[in-house]
């Protein structure tokens, strides 16, 4: 419905939660790239009412917005780039980096991400949680 009803540039393989929040003033101006994920209440702006500005947002492939975050009009976010949770981002955010706070700000660089943002080391570490019965 967001691509062919609204005309945003979604990627058929990424996802999003029900009540992320993507900006249907200026829809042509959301672009999502593959196995990207936007968390439960991100919200994704294109238009900045108070400045007259109508920008493109772009998400990159294998990307994770966090829950709560902001992303502004006109950033992009390079490809298995991580948005933490409640972060409003402000900027370009550069591949491959974790972002967080307000404005966000790079915290981690280099990282190694698979699809929906995932860290390539999360299974490894969600296997010994288990294996403590952490989990």
């Amino acid at each position: 419905m967001l691509t062919r009803g609204f005309g945003m540039d979604i990627h058929p393989s990424a996802e999003m939660s029900l009540s992320a929040r993507l900006d249907r003033t200026f829809p042509i101006g959301v672009h999502i790239g593959a196995a990207s994920y936007v968390a439960f209440e991100a919200c994704v702006l294109t238009h900045d009412r108070t400045r007259g500005l109508y920008l493109h947002t772009r998400i990159g492939r294998n990307c994770f917005v966090g829950a709560r975050s902001i992303v502004l009009p006109g950033v992009r976010v390079g490809d298995g780039a991580i948005i933490a949770a409640g972060a409003v981002v402000t900027k370009d955010v550069p591949a491959r980096c974790i972002v967080a706070g307000n404005p966000a700000r790079i915290i981690q660089q280099n990282i190694d991400t698979g699809p929906f943002g995932r860290l390539e080391t999360a299974d490894a570490t969600e296997a010994e949680l288990a294996q403590a019965g952490l989990t």
